[in-house]
């Protein structure tokens, strides 16, 4: 059946001045709670690892609401990635997102939709996406959807995909998002290995100012879904949908009871690719990921009531869950659904958006970043950004091009920049310069500090910890926190295999990280990202960093490809701005000198090979597994390509290789 989500477009068509968010006056900053009044941040942190227990519960008893309260803080072995928190506690995400805030504030705006087309903003107050979401509850509900069954939303950032999520949540159904952009076949493999019972999505996107249809992708993928029951379809523009046989119009109650979960029910899966092809379900649950995604997004961007909180990412990435989603909603945040690109209908957009909206926080990529600043500071600096307090990074270690950048034009100097490091495993940000001491420093591009209960352990290869400071290592943390993933849907062996198994009674990040002689961490890249030159270990991102700060070039990925003498040597793939005066001999010239003055003679590539675009995922990661196979010329398997943004990317860079490789071997 396909139910057509209809009466849903007339809650919220009505528009709200700015004036109506503000309420910052009426409230103090929250400590973390009561019982820890008083308590510096030093003192704060240390009780978070010494004693857990008492630290997450005091704060879990007070930040959320339980319909039933937890008799026991944890129960976990890490070995076996065993990891539960606030056991015998019932609660529903969605009450602690919604129904808490309408009893106190109903009319606080929790929603501001960017739509594509700038200065078309929608507001939703707290009032309307409770009743927008216990209408989709109830249509859910009605059509057979009970707790623990698994929905897929494949949807565009807007308030209806914020509502299906939440309607998820308040029934007990557990959400898989795919972002909208995949394919069919990759949606496909996603619904049967969660064997999903409902599909909810949208006749068509929108974004940098083409349409994209949704609806048809689904339809093609669900046919080799048997597990589908139904689609529900809600209308993002005018254009008719061919709809199935069921046409079933949304006039539902807008009061829906929630369901209590016990604390360690799933909430949510997100697939997220492994290094090994298959993308994986990481699994979510109730208390323990909302507690930490809140904590997380009050502190480490310090949130004060009555900010509008601007991450920019996708609902379809953990970026999204957490801090577009979970953790604003949780802390009664208003919250920017953007659903456009940084650069429709200019470079400017962003920057347009945040004088537009008082935007207090910014929260972007470094790969959007480093986009933006090929392009004039005039683009930034004809806008008024005097709303902003904090800025954020998120999705791969910023490098100090795009930090200098982010920190002195955007933000003048005079906001604190955030490098935040963490995972779709961890829930939330694990290290970030901020929370710390009152005017502690931040050292650019450096996430430097763990949150409260994140215990980083720096391990050498024969799985010792290193002791000191100055150190480099495999990035372990060494005791559970609430907000980590359970197990992966349907495959826990692989779950300890990938995360537990490597570096025993840890949980293994999967990522290298260098501590400074202040103590402070450095997250050098993902360990297969670590090449070995003649016996030199050398994070590919070091390699990365010194190429990027050629004036020339705004982008490179940096692999390593094997070599019968040294071992490996780096492979350079680098995009140069669209300058016709460059002269592409001298640039990797250049290049080469200034990695031999960077780092050292032995760190320069071996390869360069000139690209017009890199391949990336959504989120903005660059896929640096394909480029092995090009540089490897193995391209004949390239493994899962579903999380890819533009496929059209790989045989641009297949077809430079190959152009590059006639031209070496004809000059021989």
């Amino acid at each position: 059946g396909i139910i057509l989500l209809n009466s849903i477009k007339h809650v919220h068509c009505h528009r709200r001045t700015v004036s109506s968010i503000g309420d910052r006056k009426t409230n103090l900053t929250p400590n973390l709670c009561a019982h820890l009044a008083g308590r510096s941040y030093k003192e704060l942190y240390q009780m978070s690892v010494k004693d857990p227990d008492t630290f997450w519960g005091l704060i879990a008893k007070e930040r959320l609401t339980w319909s039933k309260p937890f008799d026991q803080v944890s129960d976990c072995d890490i070995t076996s990635g065993k990891i539960s928190w606030f056991l015998g506690g019932q609660l529903n995400v969605s009450v602690n997102c919604l129904d808490v805030h309408v009893a106190k504030h109903p009319d606080r705006v929790a929603l501001i939709w960017e739509r594509d087309e700038p200065a078309t903003e929608i507001k939703v107050t707290y009032r309307e996406l409770l009743e927008i979401t216990c209408r989709l509850a109830n249509t859910l509900k009605r059509h057979g959807i009970n707790k623990g069954d698994r929905v897929a939303i494949y949807m565009s950032v807007s308030p209806i995909a914020v509502a299906a999520m939440l309607a998820c949540a308040r029934i007990g159904a557990v959400h898989t998002v795919v972002f909208a952009g995949f394919s069919s076949e990759a949606l496909a493999g996603r619904i049967l290995d969660a064997q999903c019972k409902a599909v909810i999505t949208c006749n068509q996107g929108v974004r940098g100012g083409r349409l994209i249809d949704l609806k048809p992708t689904v339809d093609t993928a669900v046919k080799n879904c048997p597990s589908v029951q139904h689609v529900f379809v809600a209308q993002r523009t005018t254009n008719p949908t061919p709809m199935g046989k069921v046409d079933i119009l949304l006039e539902e109650s807008a009061e829906c009871p929630p369901e209590p979960m016990e604390s360690e029910d799933m909430l949510f899966m997100l697939y997220t690719s492994g290094s090994t092809g298959q993308p994986k379900g990481i699994v979510h649950t109730q208390a323990g990921y909302l507690l930490y995604s809140a904590l997380t997004h009050q502190y480490v961007f310090d949130y004060q009531p009555g900010d509008v909180f601007g991450c920019v990412a996708d609902i379809g990435w953990v970026t999204g869950h957490s801090y577009v989603v979970y953790g604003p909603l949780c802390n009664g945040a208003t919250t920017v659904l953007f659903e456009s690109t940084p650069v429709y209908p200019d470079p400017g957009r962003y920057w347009e958006t945040v004088q537009r909206l008082g935007i207090n926080q910014f929260y972007g990529a470094p790969t959007a970043i480093r986009l933006l600043l090929k392009y004039d500071k005039s683009w930034v600096k004809k806008y008024d950004r005097s709303s902003l307090k904090t800025l954020g990074s998120v999705g791969e270690p910023i490098n100090h091009e795009a930090w200098e950048w982010f920190y002195n034009v955007v933000g003048d100097g005079q906001c604190p920049l955030v490098d935040t490091w963490w995972q779709t495993e961890t829930g939330g940000v694990c290290i970030a310069p901020r929370p710390a001491e009152e005017g502690a420093e931040i050292v650019p591009a450096m996430a430097m500090r763990p949150f409260f209960g994140i215990k980083p352990v720096l391990m050498e290869e024969k799985g010792m910890p290193l002791s000191g400071n100055d150190v480099s290592g495999a990035l372990c943390i060494a005791q559970p926190w609430p907000g980590m993933a359970r197990t992966i849907f349907g495959d826990h062996k692989r779950f300890v295999d990938a995360y537990f198994k490597p570096y025993p009674g840890h949980y293994f990040t999967g990522d290298g990280a260098y501590r400074s002689k202040e103590g402070y961490y450095q997250i050098t890249g993902r360990m297969d990202d670590v090449i070995n030159i003649s016996g030199h270990r050398l994070g590919t991102a070091e390699i990365e960093d010194a190429l990027d700060e050629h004036p020339a070039v705004p982008e490179t990925a940096v692999i390593g490809v094997s070599h019968d003498v040294k071992g490996e040597v780096p492979f350079a793939f680098v995009v140069l701005k669209e300058d016709p005066s460059l002269n592409q001999a001298s640039v990797v010239k250049e290049l080469r000198d200034m990695v031999a003055t960077k780092i050292a003679k032995y760190a320069v590539p071996d390869h360069f090979l000139i690209v017009k675009r890199l391949p990336k995922t959504r989120s903005g990661k660059i896929m640096r597994r394909i480029l092995r196979k090009v540089a490897m010329e193995q391209t004949e398997d390239l493994g899962d390509v579903s999380t890819l943004d533009d496929p059209s990317v790989v045989t641009e860079v297949i077809e430079a290789y190959a152009q590059s490789k006639s031209v070496t071997s004809k000059k021989k």
